[in-house]
């Protein structure tokens, strides 16, 4: 991983910047001053987990063998009231779609996941507690 640069843009804006140039923008909400104009950095831990979860799911069920077609995740979480305001509560809900995906494998993928492969959730597991539940086409699982 290349060097990450983050820029100023006016208000509460930001661009971030990693080594291969990428983009992205964050911004701070109306009531803090600014526009709102994109996520939050808050937001952008979340949608990190997303992703470093969702990427892990993938790759174990394709070692798996298993019939993924689409996956999707919902992601909400608590913070702390007093600052930092630091999460305390992350709950994920992965809505996958595949015919014949065991459900076995699916919670076993999530698990090694969230146990052992993403970075992003066990750094937000040392101040949150992760959750999640699983959907299979449509079906949530017990």
């Amino acid at each position: 991983m290349g060097p990450i640069a983050v820029e100023w843009t006016g208000g509460m804006a930001f661009v971030g910047r990693n080594g291969e140039g990428h983009r992205i923008s964050m911004d701070a909400a109306p009531a803090v001053g600014g526009g709102g104009a994109a996520p939050r950095p808050t937001e952008l831990v979340l949608i990190a987990l997303g992703g470093c979860t969702g990427m892990d799911v993938v790759s174990i069920l394709r070692k798996m063998q298993q019939p993924l077609e689409s996956l999707a995740m919902t992601i909400e979480a608590d913070r702390a009231g007093e600052h930092p305001k630091v999460f305390t509560a992350v709950r994920l809900l992965y809505r996958l779609t595949g015919q014949g995906l065991d459900p076995a494998k699916v919670r076993r993928a999530i698990d090694l996941s969230l146990s052992k492969y993403c970075t992003v959730g066990n750094m937000l597991n040392k101040t949150a507690a992760i959750s999640y539940q699983v959907e299979i086409n449509g079906e949530r699982l017990p």
